[in-house]
């Protein structure tokens, strides 16, 4: 078995994605390159994610899930407002922040274990939450996703 790799010597820029093109508008970045890229993708996430030294997190805590393009057709119809991006062919990848926030999650609070309220995306340790805490609210996101769009979240932190 055998992988042959064609890299082209010009790089292809996605910035599409998200808010990053906004980002770079606002940065005043008139020419591409890496490190301006960067540093907007860096920009975006400061003012979307809490810095873990003052509120305990474990950064993006849910993976964005893949639907099939007939799947992703169907819940556009019915959420306009759903994004969404091609991957693979037949493959549309979808925001998990998207799907929880619309699913009422966004800055909910159980005890110390809560949902950011500036990203959907990120649970947050008020202070004394256990581990067990933000597992159970976890769970209880992943249900409701699940319930109301048929999408299965899967987490992108490890448990031990």
């Amino acid at each position: 078995m055998s992988v042959t790799y064609k890299l082209s010597k010009k790089p292809h820029y996605q910035i599409s994605y998200g808010d990053i093109q906004k980002t770079l508008e606002a940065m005043g970045v008139t020419e591409l390159s890496s490190r301006a890229i960067s540093q907007a993708v860096i920009q975006i996430r400061r003012s979307k994610l809490p810095d873990p030294a003052e509120l305990g997190n474990a950064g993006s805590f849910f993976k964005n899930p893949e639907i099939p393009v007939t799947q992703y057709e169907t819940l556009k119809a019915e959420y306009p407002n759903l994004p969404g991006y091609l991957t693979t062919p037949g493959q549309i990848k979808v925001p998990a922040g998207w799907l929880i926030e619309q699913a009422g999650w966004k800055g909910y609070r159980e005890g110390d274990a809560g949902v950011h309220t500036r990203q959907a995306l990120v649970l947050v340790n008020y202070g004394q939450a256990t581990g067990e805490a933000i597992k159970s609210l976890s769970e209880k996101i992943q249900a409701s996703v699940l319930e109301k769009y048929g999408i299965a979240l899967s987490a992108e932190v490890n448990f031990i």
